[in-house]
């Protein structure tokens, strides 16, 4: 269902407002509407109404510094994606801490090697930022087809019709984009 062009107008005037002001109050006001969505989505990823409680706060908390940082053309695509996103590197650390734990507990060396796989580690904020620099570096081809086919997951034929690229040219935008950010992201480990 399509929001009425008022409510889209008065949430662009508060994200104005709150680039230029820093005032808490005005981001609430943006944000407020969204907290049982937002909620509702942390508890389907969490499964837990605590943890997800606890998250909604979190994410406001996100917001103060990366309203400002990001160009929003439409705030509840882009929360829902911060949302999630936010949801997953939890989940994420929270596994990276289990298997820390087992790690401590486990006793044998070749055990605890098999354990620690590449994609049991965790993404913090420094990782997350170095991400988020090295995707604005891309083309902007590129950097179109990456945010909405791995951050808004997008699939390639949506990803076609948004961007009224060739299919062909739109893999091909993904594949490079993907590897040019894992270039990125090694330069800026070293």
């Amino acid at each position: 269902m399509a929001r009425p062009e008022e409510e889209i107008e008065k949430e662009k005037a508060l994200l104005v407002a709150y680039k230029q002001s820093g005032d808490l109050q005005l981001l609430g006001d943006l944000f407020k509407p969204y907290m049982p969505l937002v909620y509702g989505l942390c508890l389907k990823y969490l499964k837990d109404p605590q943890e997800s409680q606890d998250a909604v706060m979190q994410i406001f908390e996100q917001l103060i510094p990366k309203v400002k940082a990001h160009q929003i053309e439409n705030f509840k695509s882009w929360l829902y994606v911060l949302s999630k996103n936010h949801c997953l590197m939890y989940l994420r650390s929270q596994k990276h801490k289990r298997n820390q734990q087992h790690l401590e507990i486990g006793s044998t060396g070749v055990e605890n090697m098999a354990l620690m796989h590449h994609n049991d580690e965790s993404f913090d904020e420094e990782n997350i930022s170095r991400l988020e620099q090295c995707i604005e570096e891309l083309q902007k081809e590129q950097k179109a087809c990456i945010r909405l086919f791995y951050l808004q997951k997008k699939s390639y034929k949506e990803v076609e019709e948004i961007t009224k690229y060739d299919l062909k040219k739109v893999k091909s935008y993904i594949q490079n984009g993907k590897r040019n950010l894992k270039t990125c992201m090694e330069r800026e480990s070293e």
